[in-house]
């Protein structure tokens, strides 16, 4: 019966998404909407350490493939900006906000401060989510910042929302040194494991499929627990490893690619769903003007005075300050610090959790709902905006593929103009790669001896499914160590592919030979195909 409802929740959260792309509803406010229709229907859920467990897993999956990606070209001309933001935009914003709960509203000065801190950081989430489903193509780089933003900034909140908790519980510690530790620590953890996947992952070769998305998960959650263990923050230290294995190209990628776009809106409907669950009405109603006062202050001042003045240095425009002040959306991570809050030995007199959703449902809907025609209205989006991509990134999320062939010594090819090619298909010559160096290739330019020629074309989707058989040679079968051109094959089959045990691609020509291990991909135009068994060993065809 679980299982159905799980299943049935997630058919919901799917439909909820076409509801968003059709209205302009942020997506993660319905999936929270969703979760408190289901509380409200007598669903109880009052886990607070499940959903702090399964709130720390789900950020540690966003946080990394946020990083991951993150166009470096593109978030490098702001990196400045968006790294002041992120750490001292979330300071400011947190005291401003604390101070404005105790003169104001009457909290504890340290209660306000907390809350503060809890809500001070923009949710990466929410913000990318907009930003893409809406396609806001924003000016000057913006995007990126707010995205790079968005991206680093949990830590600094999680950091000083953990630095008021041992305020309040009377912990003995060291806040100057809580600090440094969690920032320094993250950040040299998160370089250090990036460098050193990195190597591993230009070093070694997965034979089977799925083993880099297992092998990258694991190395998030080794990443991520390293951190944790040495006092440092775990979200930074992923974020910067998203950062530098999403802009290397590695074999696998595409398949990484595809297994976390998966994973990442898995747990943000899980996520945002617990979340709304996890809440009651009452609690949400009575805690409701709060939520409202602190939501309009922190868009309408702290956000804004904020953004304006650690930004007055590097004199950004007035249209691109108002954008960023409004995208100042708040969402899972504030919640999710706000439940490690209520887990924590401190004592509070307000409901935080309730305070805070209140905050983080308003936050989404007002914002999220302007974001679009205030980006119209301040001039701020840009349909020329022009986006730095790889030729892996399309191959990763488009139906068009890229062969690549070595201009071998001999070949005719050679001294060819590229305008001379005799592409009857739907072909184009890409990319010629020279000594390391990418030649753009014109119709003028001669192909050369050791040239790779990249060519693109149109992805063929096998719709039969049924086109492509894979079998591999045991050793002693009748076929290894011969060539493909001596093989008795029948007229309705061609050996299209050869993958051999080290992984490497080998585009078969009749001189090719066949070796023990080999993983041979054949396409036939029927379904009867049979392989001749070898006399000494029967047993060894597959």
């Amino acid at each position: 019966m679980n299982y159905l409802i799980i299943g049935f929740i997630f058919i919901l959260a799917l439909l909820a998404i076409r509801i968003s792309n059709k209205h302009g509803i942020p997506a993660l406010l319905l999936f929270i909407v969703l979760g408190m229709t289901f509380g409200a229907l007598g669903f109880e859920f009052d886990d607070y350490q499940f959903a702090d467990g399964f709130a720390t897993v789900a950020l540690m999956i966003i946080m990394f493939y946020g990083g991951f990606g993150t166009n470096w070209s593109m978030a490098k001309p702001v990196a400045k900006e968006a790294i002041i933001l992120s750490s001292l935009g979330v300071v400011a914003t947190a005291l401003i906000t604390g101070l404005f709960c105790y003169l104001i509203l009457g909290f504890g000065l340290f209660e306000g401060m907390l809350i503060g801190s809890i809500v001070g950081s923009t949710d990466y989430a929410s913000v990318s989510n907009i930003l893409r489903s809406k396609n806001l193509n924003l000016k000057y780089n913006t995007a990126s910042l707010l995205e790079l933003e968005s991206g680093s900034n949990d830590p600094t909140a999680y950091t000083m929302t953990m630095v008021f908790l041992s305020v309040i519980i009377g912990t003995d510690v060291s806040v100057p040194v809580l600090i440094f530790s969690q920032v320094a620590i993250g950040i040299l953890t998160g370089f250090i494991f990036a460098f050193i996947i990195g190597i591993l992952l230009k070093k070694l070769q997965f034979g089977a499929d799925g083993l880099y998305s297992v092998f990258m998960a694991s190395a998030m959650l080794i990443t991520y627990s390293t951190a944790d263990l040495l006092r440092g923050n775990g979200y930074l230290a992923l974020y910067i490893l998203g950062i530098y294995l999403g802009n290397m190209e590695f074999r696998g990628k595409r398949e990484v690619v595809f297994f976390f776009d998966g994973l990442t809106e898995l747990m943000q409907i899980g996520l945002f769903f617990i979340l709304g669950l996890l809440s009651n009405l009452s609690g949400f109603i009575a805690t409701f003007p709060l939520a409202l006062a602190i939501m309009l202050f922190m868009t309408i001042i702290a956000r804004p005075v904020t953004v304006y003045g650690l930004m007055l240095p590097f004199k950004l425009k007035i249209n691109q300050l108002n954008i960023i002040s409004l995208a100042g959306i708040r969402g899972a991570a504030a919640i999710a610090f706000a439940i490690l809050a209520v887990n924590s030995d401190a004592i509070v007199s307000v409901d935080i959790y309730h305070i805070v959703f209140g905050i983080c449902v308003l936050s989404s809907l007002v914002q999220g709902s302007l974001m679009p025609p205030a980006a119209r209205k301040w001039e701020m989006l840009d349909p020329n905006d022009t986006v730095l991509k790889t030729f892996n990134y399309y191959q990763d999320k488009a139906e068009i593929g890229f062969l690549e062939t070595r201009i071998n010594p001999g070949s005719p090819l050679i001294g060819t103009k590229v305008k001379d090619l005799n592409l009857t298909f739907d072909f184009i010559v890409a990319k010629i790669e020279r000594e390391g160096k990418t030649v753009v290739p014109r119709g003028h330019k001669t192909i050369e001896e050791g040239d790779l020629i990249v060519l693109g074309g149109e992805v063929h989707f096998d719709e039969t499914g049924q086109d492509l058989i894979e079998f591999t040679i045991p050793a002693g079968h009748q076929w290894e160590n011969c060539y493909v051109k001596d093989l008795d094959l029948p007229s309705n089959r061609l050996i299209v592919m050869i993958q051999r045990k080290d992984c490497d691609i080998i585009v078969p020509v009749g001189d090719t030979r066949l070796l023990a291990d080999d993983k041979v991909v054949m396409i036939e135009a029927g379904h009867d195909l049979k392989f001749p068994k070898n006399e000494n060993n029967k047993g060894n065809t597959d």
